[in-house]
């Protein structure tokens, strides 16, 4: 009887804790979620101009960061959505510190310098998004990582939070996939956005591209369906 007590305590103590620590670990991304609501409209459209006096509120938030890097108690979906954070967060800095920018592209090797502090690393965009995030197999990074341009999937105006990230992904990638200005998707030709094919690997680990597309579309695609990549807009993701 005892034994049963104890053992049912330690459960109740261990999901206990698991509680808070993913609680604890939501709260980092509370000031960035503000920022997110504030000056990115439901489009993924980002009002620079106004977001530029809080330059400091968002190195404040990547210092947040810096400082309470991931360990290895972390779940993946607290890793997912605290790197997930970092790149956007980062990107939208990098736009801010040389703003105003046309284009991402007009910055001396973006995702190649090594900046952004995490606990005792110094990384890059390139480094979080190939050396982090994808080595975790979730192919859906690819439509959550907002590179600050127009092709790019939509700069989302909440953080993400682990308790919420698999909906975030889901809703994402659904987005992404049926935007007509990023895919235009018949049963004859899929014209899609150069992701799928930049990062074909990562889509294709159980079957094909249009594989990977076809439980978010209602377009009935086979075989047969050609698919071509449409031209990438490196325009600046500006509001207007």
């Amino acid at each position: 009887m005892r034994l049963s007590i104890l053992l049912i305590s330690v459960v109740v103590w261990s999901w206990s804790n698991l509680m808070t620590a993913q609680t604890t670990t939501e709260n980092l991304h509370s000031g960035w979620n503000t920022l997110l609501k504030t000056y990115v409209d439901a489009d993924g459209n980002v009002d620079y101009k106004n977001l530029k006096s809080c330059t400091p509120k968002i190195a404040a938030y990547l210092a947040k960061l810096e400082n309470n890097a991931p360990n290895y108690t972390w779940s993946k979906n607290e890793k997912l959505a605290f790197y997930i954070n970092l790149y956007n967060a980062a990107t939208v800095k990098l736009i801010l510190d040389n703003y105003p920018i046309k284009s991402i592209k007009k910055i001396s090797r973006p995702w190649d310098k090594k900046w952004i502090a995490v606990g005792d690393k110094t990384l890059s965009l390139g480094d979080i998004e190939h050396k982090v995030l994808r080595k975790m197999q979730e192919p859906r990074i690819h439509f959550v990582i907002n590179c600050a341009s127009y092709s790019c999937p939509k700069l989302k105006n909440e953080a993400f939070v682990s308790s919420q990230i698999e909906n975030q992904l889901e809703e994402a990638t659904r987005s992404f996939i049926n935007d007509p200005k990023r895919n235009k998707i018949d049963s004859k030709e899929a014209k899609l956005s150069k992701i799928f094919n930049w990062f074909k690997k990562d889509f294709t680990t159980k079957g094909s591209v249009l594989d990977f597309i076809t439980p978010y579309t209602s377009v009935k695609l086979t075989k047969q369906t050609d698919i071509d990549y449409v031209d990438y807009n490196w325009s600046l993701n500006e509001k207007k």
